[in-house]
């Protein structure tokens, strides 16, 4: 069965998992993750100085450990599920960090 949002219990975990990720590996001042919820989806945008981008979207399959990955495409403005041949895919593995670090790589910024 389709699920059919993210449940707020995952999303606090999703929360505190992104937070984690800016301070370990984003030190950085002025570039950090914010993750979005709507419907079975997590955005994962990146603020980098005050500008919010998108990155990458994830689906959730009911697993906290196997999302569903999709890179965001400039070129069409779409999220692609289908797309494997993008600079960092090797860290796609149906978590939440390796999401971001693909993002970084696809994306450095």
């Amino acid at each position: 069965m389709a699920v059919k949002s993210v449940p707020k219990s995952v999303q606090q975990r999703v929360e505190e998992a992104v937070e984690r990720f800016n301070r370990e590996v984003l030190a950085r001042g002025g570039v950090r993750y914010v993750p979005r919820f709507k419907g079975p989806f997590l955005y994962l945008d990146r603020e980098d100085f005050g500008t919010a981008e998108p990155i990458c979207r994830l689906k959730y399959t009911g697993s906290f450990k196997d999302w569903e990955f999709a890179i965001f495409k400039y070129s069409s403005m779409t999220y692609d599920r289908h797309d494997w041949f993008f600079p960092g895919s090797e860290f796609v593995d149906g978590t939440i960090k390796g999401a971001m670090k693909a993002g970084m790589e696809a994306y450095p910024g």
